[in-house]
């Protein structure tokens, strides 16, 4: 039998699950009517849900796994976290074009043309011809038939698992998988299979055992804590042998893996989930492949149909952060990146360096000892990564100069830390 997605401890529990005679979420014919009377259990008042969200946070801050919001004031790598100037290596704006003056002039003339919001769903009034020009040049980049925006790429991945999903079909997800494909898999109400991190051959065995008719493998291209890539080459012939729909993640793969071979695979099917808030700096998400299943999603995705529809201005400035990164311009920030992610650490592929620190309290503390000399890398402990991995997790971005990585690496070293 196919093993459960893993529940996160503390905050990251599982979907609710029906105990046996209760009602669904939707109602019925004869279900509760505005204004009838509830019965059941009296009420033990708000006193017991205090108690119960003070000993939460209690538990928490003793595992020494707190977090809360800081404000960071910037514009590009460089801003103030309260009274201190530093330099931010936690950004997703890899190739520092959320500040790229094409990309904000673009959005000046969408906010002018159609102004703040879209003020409603894409299927209502919420479509603007901004939102049809950036699938078209979607399309076009990924080279699929058709393309659908999403408001963030964490609602992408609930729209695509929730929508193609179902107890008929078998979804095979990575053990490493973020948080919005593990979500999409428990909306889905799919059996879930989790294989074992980055090994193909374990995701075979779980296609090869299943008897449902359907089956879909779920995967990032470059995983968000580790910064690995995926075996592209091995996963699609291996869901193209099984049969299996291939959905794949793209949101940290700016320098690469290349999904060009995928299409090499006869009878291989595949979803490119995009986002467009890291790499292009600015907001939103999108779904690229063929024009039936697209047309699923418009029909079918909730995170779609009942919500309103990205800002004009958001799409605008994606849409030129596309084009940049399309052009001899994108190449070169592309190479500065991978430029800086060798010096970095030789060899590897992605702009996310994670350094092991080990407990929560040591990857903390580490954290603040860079923070003191300027330098913003945040500790990623539990539930995010597993107990005993906790660490520092480097993102590097183009924008980024030679000092800033000198300073890094030199602050690192002076801790005992090698990158």
């Amino acid at each position: 039998m196919a093993a459960p997605l893993r529940a996160a401890p503390l905050h990251d529990a599982p979907l609710h699950q029906r105990r046996r005679g209760a009602a669904p979420h939707h109602r019925r014919n004869g279900g509760c009517r505005r204004g009838a009377a509830v019965t059941g259990p009296a009420s033990p008042g708000s006193g017991g849900f205090d108690a119960w969200a003070t000993e939460q946070l209690a538990a928490l801050r003793a595992a020494d796994r707190w977090r809360e919001v800081r404000t960071f004031d910037a514009r590009g790598p460089v801003g103030r976290l309260g009274d201190r100037e530093v330099v931010s290596f936690a950004s997703n704006d890899y190739l520092g074009l959320s500040f790229h003056p094409a990309v904000i002039a673009a959005a000046h003339v969408a906010l002018d043309r159609w102004g703040a919001g879209a003020t409603a769903s894409r299927l209502i009034v919420g479509s603007r011809p901004v939102h049809a020009e950036l699938e078209a040049e979607l399309c076009d980049w990924k080279q699929t038939e058709r393309a659908l925006v999403f408001p963030t790429g964490y609602a992408a991945n609930l729209g695509v698992l929730s929508s193609l999903g179902g107890q008929d079909c078998l979804i095979v997800s990575d053990e490493l998988n973020h948080a919005s494909i593990i979500d999409g898999c428990r909306l889905s109400r799919s059996p879930i299979a989790v294989a074992r991190h980055g090994d193909i051959d374990d995701i075979d065995r779980l296609l090869s055992e299943t008897s449902l008719p359907r089956r879909i493998v779920v995967v990032d291209a470059v995983f968000s804590m580790d910064g690995d890539e995926v075996d592209v080459v091995a996963l699609g012939e291996c869901c193209a042998r099984r049969g299996a729909l291939l959905v794949i993640d793209e949101a940290h793969a700016v320098l690469g893996p290349s999904l060009a071979p995928l299409a090499g695979f006869d009878g291989l099917r595949v979803l490119r989930v995009v986002t467009l808030s890291k790499a292009l700096g600015t907001v939103g998400g999108a779904v690229c492949g063929p024009g039936p299943f697209i047309d699923l999603l418009v029909n079918r995705a909730r995170p779609f149909i009942f919500t309103t529809g990205p800002a004009p201005a958001d799409s605008a400035a994606a849409l030129e952060a596309i084009r940049i990164t399309r052009g001899t311009e994108g190449d070169a920030l592309v190479a500065r990146l991978a430029d800086l992610v060798d010096r970095l650490r030789s060899g590897h592929r992605s702009p996310i360096v994670p350094i092991i620190a080990g407990t929560e309290a040591e990857a903390l503390g580490a954290a603040e000892a860079l923070l003191e000399q300027g330098l913003l890398v945040p500790a990623i402990r539990p539930p995010t990564v597993p107990p005993g991995t906790s660490r520092l997790r480097v993102a590097l971005s183009a924008a980024h100069t030679d000092d800033m990585l000198g300073r890094l690496l030199a602050a690192l070293a002076a801790l005992g830390l090698r990158p």
